[in-house]
């Protein structure tokens, strides 16, 4: 997957170099939304081939960065925009900005296909990223350290993880950080003791963890992610500095459409609408 997205990101680097040139709009931010901001943006050039579409990635941070600096039209985030950024925001452009909600997802925990175990509490996994939990017998596992991956804190998917599972807490010193979701799902699915994290679409040649809750094991599902009822679901965001007009709107029109929303689902994520 991973040289998938790296040709298809080339190609549109390659077809239209430069930032926020005239024509071109810039979509910049979230690594889990990346693979699905190019699916979008390809779909859409084949219908509309005046209006060109610059995606790539690098972290919400950096999107959101972006955004702020006047160096992307739309910063993909897949978490909300901080206080602190909306202001950076305001001051320099005069404006809250405009967050869109484009899709859905559930941030999912990744183990070795090889692990005996299907399902964790919230509690548990809290203890394994705060480093509480070292070995897998300690939450019915095999007697065997527990390797622990992580995303760099630029990700959406790593502030999302540290607000509403670590409430805020730091994450162990001993987890390996990791640039994209790609790297932790490979790195997961080449050491038996591994653990990682990232988006739904991406749970591909490892094991997904459900949630455990009471008696019963949350599965990151469609109808548990798009009724909330998996507890760590989330929207997926497109931030603009003010309401979408001209190419920027045809395109976010496009996206919301029933079709830009049957490619979330062929994508891996959850529609909105």
């Amino acid at each position: 997957m991973k040289n998938f997205i790296a040709s298809i990101a080339a190609v549109l680097l390659l077809a239209l170099p430069g930032a926020a040139r005239a024509g071109t709009i810039t979509v910049k931010g979230s690594d889990t939304m990346v693979i699905l901001g190019q699916r979008w943006a390809e779909e859409f050039m084949k219908k509309n081939p005046t209006i060109k579409l610059q995606v790539t990635g690098g972290g919400s941070g950096v999107g959101l960065s972006a955004l702020i600096n006047g160096t992307t039209d739309i910063a993909m985030s897949s978490r909300p925009m901080k206080e602190a950024e909306g202001e950076k925001l305001r001051t320099r452009f005069n404006t809250t900005g405009t967050e869109i909600s484009v899709a859905k997802d559930g941030v999912t925990f990744y183990v070795n296909e090889n692990n005996p175990l299907d399902a964790l509490t919230q509690e548990q996994l809290k203890g394994i990223y705060l480093g509480d939990i070292t070995n897998w017998k300690e939450v019915g596992g095999p007697d065997a350290p527990i390797i622990v991956y992580s995303r760099e804190n630029s990700s959406g998917t790593y502030v999302f993880v540290k607000d509403n599972l670590l409430n805020g807490d730091d994450y162990t010193s001993s987890a390996q950080t990791l640039p994209g979701t790609a790297a932790v799902v490979n790195a997961v699915s080449k050491e038996k003791n591994g653990i990682g994290y990232g988006g739904a679409a991406y749970a591909k040649g490892i094991k997904e963890l459900k949630i455990k809750k009471g008696n019963e094991a949350i599965a990151p599902s469609a109808e548990n992610i798009k009724s909330g009822k998996y507890p760590l679901s989330r929207d997926l965001y497109f931030y603009l500095r003010n309401k979408p007009a001209a190419d920027a709107k045809t395109f976010i029109d496009y996206v919301l459409s029933p079709e830009g929303q049957a490619l979330v689902t062929k994508v891996g994520y959850f529609p909105v609408k």
